[in-house]
């Protein structure tokens, strides 16, 4: 009788939380998105696989899953759950957990997993505690944060654990999340005659920036907020949610993005090609209507990065310092702040000379390899110690001559082994200065070869 009224309590207590709550996933098959990690053959998925899990560190933005995956993870592999939050919990609360844990395991041979949010915020004297039952598998932690823990987190706990990133849910994932909460008859509105248009569907998805516990909240809000009278739900009254009902329900300004998305690849592309050509007002701008629109700042952030090399590259090297410092930046502040630091890397990068140099030189490289066009690695460049013996019987490493025992610590030997040009610096920045060095070092090289060959 006990376990009925437990199994009424526990109804009870679920049919009572939010929306959000009721639609987590009941098995890892079921997780949204983060294919990055739990596709077939993925990393996480492995070691779900192989039942080798290791301490885990699960970081990104809010809504993307990461205290449902620690608790699919424990129903998974078996495994003892205990939730707390890393703000709140003491030493001696860990001290309780430990050695319940230590019971559990000799009693039962039951292992546990310890999720710990907010894991930033673990204090070194909780750690300490903690550290040793984990290292010996009484424990299994899974710590989850929003922050990179490579800067917020503990360098022990970083050191004994893995990383994974969950990446915000696409549009397209969102929206399907959405679509099975209102078909859902148990804990969703499958029971309802409920409505909702595409046009709602898609901007819940685009103004949650990837977060399907606002976008569910959305719905929520919009299915309990629409009135209907006593009258109307004898009727089998149904609700009709459409795209003003949407906005108003998740109160939050619309992204300025359109259609099927291609604004937002448009003003990406604006923003890069304003930056290509040197243009800091037109790059801020675009980066401006990026902000507004509601785009993750890390996603501008990357764009940035990969144009420092793909579009300015030695023409000025500090460019990609300051990208990468941008990044790092915009991952540890978030906006609003991160807004100011990536309109001054953008507005640095508009300004540095621009070369494509080294994204053609690496292009043309893989093009002769994908094309077939392969060298094997000359005998002198072999490692002596790791290489066999080459069909001629030279010894591999030989004939290798030391560049600094040159004038300059210059190598004048061939290090390819046929005549190819991939690198052609451009006269931008400081590439001027790198060009006449190579054209010096070529030249030099070549006469060394024509010496060799008399």
């Amino acid at each position: 009788m006990s376990d009925l009224w437990a199994n009424q309590r526990a109804l009870n207590l679920r049919a009572a939380a939010p929306l959000a709550v009721r639609m987590r996933p009941g098995k890892i098959e079921d997780v949204a998105g983060q294919e990055h990690i739990l596709g077939e053959g993925k990393l996480l998925w492995r070691m779900l696989r192989a039942d080798a899990m290791t301490s885990l560190i699960f970081h990104g933005p809010p809504g993307t899953g990461k205290t449902t995956l620690a608790e699919l993870i424990a129903r998974y592999t078996k495994r003892h759950f205990i939730e707390q939050n890393a703000a709140a919990v003491g030493v001696k609360r860990i001290r309780e957990i430990s050695q319940e844990a230590t019971q559990r395991l000799e009693i039962s041979g039951r292992r546990t997993i310890l999720f710990l949010d907010e894991i930033h915020r673990f204090s070194k004297s909780q750690q300490d505690v903690l550290l040793e039952d984990v290292e010996k598998g009484v424990l299994t932690l899974i710590g989850a944060t929003t922050e990179n823990p490579l800067f917020a987190c503990n360098a022990a706990l970083v050191s004994r654990s893995t990383l994974f990133r969950l990446e915000p849910l696409s549009i397209d994932e969102v929206v399907g999340v959405l679509k099975r909460a209102i078909a859902d008859e148990k804990d969703g509105y499958g029971s309802l005659s409920l409505q909702v248009s595409d046009e709602a569907l898609r901007l819940w998805a685009i103004k949650c920036d990837g977060d399907a516990r606002r976008a569910l909240s959305a719905l929520e809000i919009a299915v309990l907020s629409t009135p209907v009278s006593e009258q109307e739900q004898g009727e089998n009254y149904t609700i009709e949610i459409d795209i003003e009902a949407a906005r108003q329900s998740i109160q939050q300004k619309a992204a300025v993005y359109a259609g099927a998305g291609d604004e937002h690849y448009d003003t990406i592309s604006a923003m890069i090609k304003s930056v290509r050509g040197s243009d800091p007002d037109a790059a801020v701008y675009w980066i401006a209507r990026m902000i507004d629109a509601g785009e993750d700042p890390r996603f501008i952030a990357r764009r940035l990065a990969i144009l420092a090399s793909e579009d300015i590259g030695n023409a000025d090297p500090r460019s990609m310092l300051i990208a990468q410092a941008a990044w790092e930046l915009v991952e540890r502040i978030g906006l609003p702040e991160a807004r100011i630091t990536l309109s001054q890397a953008a507005i640095y990068l508009a300004m540095a000379p621009k070369s494509n140099a080294s994204y053609m030189a690496i292009e043309r490289a893989l093009d002769d390899v994908r094309s077939g066009r392969t060298v094997p690695v000359p005998v002198h460049l072999k490692d002596k110690n790791a290489s066999p013996p080459s069909p001629g019987g030279n010894k591999p490493g030989a004939g290798y001559q030391y560049a600094h025992a040159n004038a300059g610590a210059i190598g004048l030997q061939d290090y390819l082994g046929v005549d190819r040009v991939y690198y052609e610096p451009t006269d931008q920045g400081l590439e001027v200065h790198i060009g006449e060095r190579l054209r010096e070092i070529r030249k030099l090289r070549q006469a060394y070869k024509e010496d060799v060959k008399q």
